[in-house]
């Protein structure tokens, strides 16, 4: 069946797209968030054309065709509007066949087990000690993640002495709790190692992006002097740089967002590079848009899925984008599990009270919506794409 229609419900935070095939299929996927009401431009501008008219079965072939036709944009805008393209093309192969995602991609429905990860660095040791200790305790949860250094500090701390007083308060307060930090590019080698050490020496098990995430040598030094995991990847949407962290051994986790890559079919391809070089998989999935039910469906799918996903603790006065985008309660938790159910697709239904807000566009098999580019040398173009 071919893609007959294309549309983008859109905010500054969030893009929707539906996908509807001619025989009048539809599935819902959504392009990565921030600056989601650009992302849709270039979704309309540089995916759709390539997309409309096209069957939409095989997906990874339609991904191949559309990053060969904009293989001059290669970077983020286009990954994450691709991304709108292929989870929703996913939810519609899910719908058709009346299976989870899950399913499709060689797993099943089930519990996933999730880790509290808390986005915070405005906050004191103590109260976030006494905020993952009350979370984990009401829901849960058997792991959390707290923020330490600066983001992108050069060795700049959130203030002075907090990541030297954060990790001893908060991992004492987490007791039988396994603990992860996230350093968000935050230091130098140097200082990372040191840093390092000190988290090892609380039982820190997880180091999430200790040096400039684009710095794969720096990374790997790290790595290299600890023996903590020193995990990474969720900037990272080119798949030879990829192939090059993999392969040199950067990270000891990998750490793929579903949504920064371009989808899941791309997660898909690196996971496997990973498990054939004996690298565990856990997504970055740091917000509750779609990019949670989709990372729940990978974790459900993969040979070499990591120990848990990663679930947003930050509520409305944090994320305030992020409330009223499903119907009903995707991400409910029970003893730090949340669910990958039976429902076709992502399992779950976007709310149309939230759609009716957004700003809506449509791009049409047959329409003028096509860009110059496409429509002029399309037709040249596709006996190689």
């Amino acid at each position: 069946m071919r893609l007959t229609r294309l549309e983008t419900f859109a905010n500054e935070f969030v893009c929707f797209v539906k996908a509807t095939a001619e025989d009048g299929a539809v599935g819902w996927g959504q392009t990565s968030t921030y600056n989601a009401d650009i992302t849709a431009t270039v979704f309309h501008r540089q995916i759709a054309p390539w997309a409309l008219g096209q069957p939409c079965g095989d997906i990874a072939a339609l991904v191949e065709r559309i990053e060969r036709a904009e293989h001059k944009y290669p970077g983020s805008y286009r990954n994450r509007a691709l991304a709108g393209l292929d989870t929703a093309l996913w939810d519609m192969a899910g719908r058709r066949a009346g299976l989870p995602v899950a399913a499709l991609i060689g797993g099943s429905a089930g519990p996933v087990r999730a880790y509290a990860s808390s986005m915070r660095r405005d906050i004191t040791p103590e109260d976030e000690a006494e905020r993952l200790k009350r979370i984990c305790g009401e829901q849960g949860f058997t792991a959390a993640k707290f923020r330490i250094g600066a983001e992108m500090g050069r060795d700049r701390d959130q203030w002075p002495g907090r990541t030297e007083a954060i990790i001893p308060v908060v991992t004492a307060a987490l007791k039988g709790i396994d603990t992860l930090v996230d350093a968000n590019s935050g230091f130098l080698v140097e200082r990372a190692i040191d840093v390092g050490r000190m988290l090892q020496d609380h039982g820190v098990g997880h180091y999430e992006e200790p040096v400039p995430w684009w710095d794969l040598e720096a990374t790997q030094a790290v790595s290299d002097a600890l023996e903590i995991d020193v995990t990474g990847g969720e900037q990272d949407v080119d798949l030879q740089t990829w192939r090059r962290m993999i392969g040199m051994r950067a990270v000891d986790v990998i750490q793929p967002d579903v949504m920064y890559l371009g989808g899941l079919t791309k997660t898909l391809t690196v996971a496997r590079w990973a498990a054939e070089a004996g690298l565990p998989c856990t997504p970055h999935a740091a917000n509750l848009g779609l990019v949670t039910p989709c990372t729940m469906h990978l974790l459900r799918g993969l040979p070499n899925a990591g120990k848990y996903l990663e679930f947003s603790i930050e509520g409305a006065d944090y994320y305030p984008w992020q409330q009223g985008l499903f119907l009903g309660d995707p991400f409910a938790v029970t003893d730090g599990h949340l669910q990958v159910t039976e429902a076709p697709g992502w399992g779950v239904e976007v709310n149309p009270d939230w759609l009716a807000q957004a700003s809506c566009r449509s791009s049409a098999l047959g329409d003028d919506s096509a860009s110059d580019y496409a429509r002029l040398y399309g037709a040249v173009m596709e006996q190689g794409l």
